[in-house]
């Protein structure tokens, strides 16, 4: 099991790969899984599905809005309260930003995005970094996004922000690396799971295509011909989070059916 025994944070736990991460780290052998979000609701539907694996994997549910500093405190600290260490952070919470072209873009949605996906995660990790230091090392896991550096029309906002992340997370390996705290990156692309399964249905009823086009638009660009599940992807970052890579940190990681070749 990749993470027996290990004591691992998922921030943005919710329809998708944050909910895929934290089922899978109970199933990959995790001592305890510490769930992490704004809403509520989202913490107990993920709570519920890991119990109902039978495995015993202890849970603790700390709402976050990992924007805010103090709540960032709250998580590792009620985290080490509970079970006495951090061994892996999944930095997975987001703000996707208003969609919409640069030209004429509201900068506050801008500045909200900025707030959340840098400064949010940045605060998130510090406060678990503080004590992974403490316990002899740590894995910390950034997902970011293709758009980073291949451009989507009216992502701008979103891929700036990612792209802040993402030199950071660079900087973070380079010095904590005498910690031992890795400090890795998942490219993320298209994922087949809620949000994209509403993407597909929202454009078929906008136009003249059905879903299975527009699904045959979207694998045009993919080399491997399928949009990735949102479960395989996790499995990408919890290799990333394991001792499987204990050799590798500042990299980043693309889980995205090679479409970063395509561009």
């Amino acid at each position: 099991m990749l993470l027996e025994d290990k004591v691992i944070i998922v921030s943005g736990i919710g329809p998708g790969l944050g909910q895929k991460l934290s089922v899978l780290g109970a199933k990959e052998g995790a001592r305890a899984v510490v769930l992490a979000a704004r809403t509520a609701e989202k913490l107990d539907t993920a709570e519920a599905e890991i119990k109902a694996l039978g495995l015993g994997t202890q849970t603790l549910k700390v709402p976050t809005d990992i924007s805010q500093r103090e709540q960032c405190q709250a998580l590792a600290d009620q985290t080490v309260n509970a079970f006495g260490k951090i061994d892996v952070l999944l930095n997975n919470a987001f703000d996707p930003c208003a969609f919409e072209p640069i030209e004429v873009a509201n900068m506050d949605a801008w500045r909200r995005a900025m707030e959340v996906n840098l400064f949010g995660t940045m605060g998130v990790t510090q406060e678990c970094v503080r004590y992974m230091k403490g316990s002899g090392g740590g894995s910390i896991v950034m997902i970011a996004t293709m758009a980073e550096r291949k451009p989507m029309a009216y992502q701008g906002g979103y891929a700036a922000s990612k792209s802040a992340l993402r030199a950071a997370t660079k900087h973070l390996a380079l010095e904590l690396g005498s910690h031992k705290i890795r400090v890795n990156s998942c490219t993320m692309g298209w994922m087949w799971g809620p949000n994209v399964q509403a993407y597909v249905a929202g454009m078929a009823g906008a136009t003249d295509s059905t879903e299975e086009d527009i699904i045959a638009g979207i694998c045009k660009g993919i080399p491997l011909g399928f949009i990735p599940e949102d479960g395989d992807c996790a499995k990408a970052a919890i290799f990333l989070a394991s001792d499987y890579s204990k050799v590798i940190t500042g990299a980043a990681l693309d889980v995205n059916g090679g479409e970063f070749m395509i561009m």
